[in-house]
């Protein structure tokens, strides 16, 4: 919300000496985000006057069109003579009243104004558009022409308002009443302590049976309508300058009168309004809920499929505008136009005024469904006060017929829904409680007072909220109000007491050691945002029926593309991964530990727990039960180099083969062996994908993949070729771990090394013969490490062979040579057995 500094005097009477930056620094005080004060004008000195163009004469000896005028600006330039100027645009005649830049003038950006010979002719001077006059958008980015009667001569700069001051303010969802001058008056007011001139307060006719007919069929959508008419307006009155300033530093554009007036309210009040032209109505105006499938075209010109949700504007032909967000162009108020022939003016002369309260829920759903939001939608859906709308229908009336010259009809039509003032009961020394400083009930009552608040009671008050605060809702609201006024930054420093012997929980310290581990191997951590969109789905290949797609949807989602919590790791860090690559980084190794979202069966209804004490252990466990299960996972993508080239030998590219060791890095800092087998699993390659098993309670569970992507995930992600990628479950793994810890073995007796090299079929898991030769092997194997794969001419068709370096040792002893090899047969003799394996050689 951008408010002038002199428009804000309007309604508080600031002493004099207060600039921008003083009343930022007060509104900050009180709660407020202004983010900046603008200053208008900076840089900007005259002589700049009102000038009338006497004569035009166009050189048409230059590549451009260029015109050397006459203009006259009475004695400013100190002859009274005609100033000679020279100018490139085409939007003003002779005759016209322009703004002029004398020798010695600076314009905004250091632009100074001096004679000068151009074009073959002297320049005495500048005549100005707005943007050279840094005015803002006027819709027109050519000379400022102005209105016939202002004399010539006159100071441009105080008749264009042209220095001033403009707070940027951060309205947060809260302070909707804010999006006003009114709101902000009010603030001003209160952080001084000065009166406020409530610009709402107005003598307002009382509703009667001649205004324009209005039907209401959904009173919870539309608790307040109010139409009021005006008609005889001049189809060619212009919005004064006055009134096209202030909209241009609140940051809108003048279109026309009825328009800008109508802006001009809302920006003053905080009360959307719609003007409607009376001769293209067909017959009453309704408030009701759209038809699925009815269509309208806004005023942008967008044809729009509406919702059964939506709420909508109608006359006998259908809906005419989108309640709250956006009118129809079929009622829109004509631009006047000029006959060229007779010089008659058509245009509006008949205008309806909708001054409406619509509710601020279903506004938002349906300016979020439509991508649709404008001024009057970013108002209702935080809280419109619905006692304004009368006074800001009755206040566009009077602009209309003031600037218009129209007659306001005798008709008002008024609808309300019946509704009971707002009571909040709170005992008295209850901020006093939530911040730790004794205010005393005078304070507490005077604050509630001065933000619009009626206080009854002694120890236990009653407060009855104001119409335009619909976020005071609960004690502790109040309370929030006394504390920000008073300021927070008396609020005293109070260190938090936590309980001792309260640590990190097992699953905290898996989760820290998971990172530690994955970091150390060379791994760096990608944060993410927890949310996903289907899309992201179908790039991963996931079939229909797949448990990934069963998403948790959120009411509000930050992204339109993204609406739903992720259900996996994977989308996010392969987006990080696509970034980054894209960047110039192409060896690249990623990790994220963090929760996805599984729902289970239907979702449940979450209770709002208390916060004056501890929620109880039934209450914690209705809000767990009704959440969808967050398991906590680790996953890491890989692409590019895994181990660098240089003078110490050839690099390495990343393969399956380090996804799968990322699963094994992962399983050991949770104290698990994982069982690992070859597996089809989206997104990864069929061939290239191991899935991670561990043994819970005697049984296999699955907890995890690994391996590389399939070519189509990598494709429609934008990835590396052969990029590689892992999950895995930090619960599950976590689960398998239960149990007493055990110490390690620890023996000083030497170790004996046995190598064997099987030769199994080339389908044989390598898993499956490293598990029978470890069980084969007995209680004196230490270690079996798996160090070459070969396949080759040596071999039979269909064959592979398998090196294997066993590591056998005793705790009480030195093994003899025909122990060790004693131990070596064993193992491979349950291996042949369980897997069909032969001895290389034998």
């Amino acid at each position: 919300m951008r408010v002038p500094l002199s428009w804000l005097r309007e309604y508080v009477d600031l002493p004099a000496t207060e600039t921008g930056r003083d009343v930022q620094a007060k509104l900050i005080s009180a709660g407020l985000e202004v983010e900046t004060v603008e200053q208008l004008g900076a840089g900007l000195t005259g002589p700049l006057v009102v000038g009338k163009v006497l004569t035009i004469e166009e050189l048409t000896e230059f590549k451009k069109p260029i015109r050397f005028c006459t203009v006259d600006v009475g004695q400013a330039n100190g002859t009274g003579e005609p100033q000679e100027i020279i100018c490139g645009a085409r939007n003003f005649a002779a005759g016209d009243k322009v703004v002029v830049a004398l020798p010695g003038a600076v314009l905004p950006g250091d632009f100074r104004i001096a004679e000068r010979k151009t074009y073959g002719r002297v320049s005495r001077g500048m005549i100005c558009s707005g943007d050279e006059l840094g005015m803002g958008d006027d819709g027109t980015h050519g000379i400022i022409v102005l209105p016939p009667e202002h004399e010539v001569g006159t100071d441009a700069t105080v008749l264009l308002e042209l220095f001033d001051e403009v707070l940027d303010i951060a309205v947060t969802p809260d302070r909707g009443y804010c999006l006003s001058i009114r709101g902000v008056a009010r603030e001003t007011a209160i952080a001084y302590g000065l009166p406020l001139r409530d610009p709402a307060l107005l003598d307002v006719p009382a509703p009667n049976s001649y205004g324009y007919p209005v039907q209401v069929t959904d009173p919870i959508g539309c608790d307040r309508f109010t139409a009021r008419t005006v008609v005889g307006l001049a189809p060619e009155a212009r919005s004064p300058i006055w009134l096209q300033r202030r909209l241009q530093k609140a940051g809108m554009r003048p279109i026309s009168l009825a328009v800008d007036v109508t802006n001009y309210v809302m920006l003053e009040l905080g009360q959307p309004l719609h003007a409607y032209d009376r001769t293209r109505l067909d017959g009453p105006i309704g408030v009701r809920r759209a038809e699925a499938g009815e269509k309208i075209t806004t005023l942008d010109g967008t044809v729009r499929v509406l919702d059964a949700a939506d709420l909508v504007i109608t006359d006998n032909r259908g809906p005419i505008g989108i309640a709250g967000v956006m009118g129809g162009a079929n009622t829109e108020i004509a631009d006047p136009a000029t006959d060229p022939e007779t010089g008659f003016v058509s245009g509006t002369s008949e205008v309806v005024i909708e001054a409406a309260h619509f509710d601020a829920i279903s506004i938002a759903r349906t300016a979020r469904r439509h991508k649709l939001s404008s001024e009057a939608s970013k108002r209702f859906e935080r809280g419109v006060d619905p006692q304004a709308a009368a006074a800001a229908a009755q206040r566009t009336v009077d602009l209309l017929v003031l600037l218009a010259g129209g007659t306001a009809e005798a008709g008002v039509t008024e609808i309300v829904a019946p509704s009971a003032p707002r009571t909040i009961t709170m005992p008295a020394n209850h901020p006093d409680k939530v911040a730790g400083v004794d205010y005393g009930r005078e304070t507490v009552v005077r604050r509630l007072q001065e933000v619009g608040c009626d206080v009854y009671g002694q120890d236990e008050l009653v407060v009855t909220v104001p119409s335009w605060r619909p976020d005071l809702g609960a004690p502790n609201d109040l309370a929030e109000e006394v504390i920000r006024l008073e300021g927070y930054e008396n609020l005293p420093s109070t260190l938090p007491k936590p309980p001792a012997g309260r640590g990190l929980t097992e699953r905290q310290r898996v989760h820290r050691r998971v990172g530690r581990a994955l970091a150390g191997a060379g791994y760096v951590e990608a944060l993410n945002y927890p949310f996903i969109g289907e899309q992201a789905l179908d790039n991963l290949g996931l079939d229909a029926d797949d448990a990934r797609r069963l998403l948790v949807k959120l009411v509000n989602p930050l992204s339109d593309e993204e609406p739903a919590l992720r259900t996996t790791l994977l989308p996010g860090l392969l987006g990080a991964l696509r970034r980054n690559d894209s960047r110039g980084s192409h060896d690249l190794a990623l990790f994220e530990t963090g929760l996805v979202f599984r729902p289970e069966g239907q979702p449940g209804v979450a209770v709002r727990l208390p916060v004056d004490r501890r929620p109880t252990d039934a209450e914690i466990a209705e809000v767990n039960a009704a959440l969808p299960a967050q398991p906590r996972r680790a996953a890491v993508v890989l692409a590019g180099a895994r181990e660098q080239a240089g003078w110490w030998g050839k690099g390495r590219p990343a393969d399956w083969a380090d996804a799968v060791e990322a699963g094994r890095t992962v399983a050991a800092e949770a104290g698990v062996e994982l069982i690992i087998s070859a597996d089809q699993h989206a997104p990864w390659h069929p061939g290239r994908c191991a899935a991670f098993h561990v043994e819970v309670d005697g049984e296999k569970v699955l907890v995890g993949h690994a391996g590389e992507l399939h070519p189509r995930v990598v494709k429609a992600f934008g990835l590396p070729a052969r990029s590689c990628a892992m999950e895995i479950d930090l619960d599950l793994l976590e689960k398998a771990n239960e149990g007493p810890l055990k110490a390690p073995r620890i023996s000083s007796f030497p170790v004996a090394t046995q190598d064997v090299a099987l030769v199994v079929a080339t389908e044989v898991p390598a898993a499956d013969v490293e598990a029978a030769l470890t069980e084969g092997a007995g209680e004196l194997l230490e270690s079996i490490r798996l160090f070459d794969v070969y396949t080759g001419d040596q071999l039979d068709e269909g064959t592979k062979s398998l090196a294997y370096a066993l590591k056998f040792r005793a705790t009480d002893r030195t093994l003899t040579v025909d122990e060790a090899s004693a131990a070596r047969d064993a193992a491979v003799a349950l291996a042949a057995d369980r897997t069909g394996a032969v001895l290389r050689g034998a």
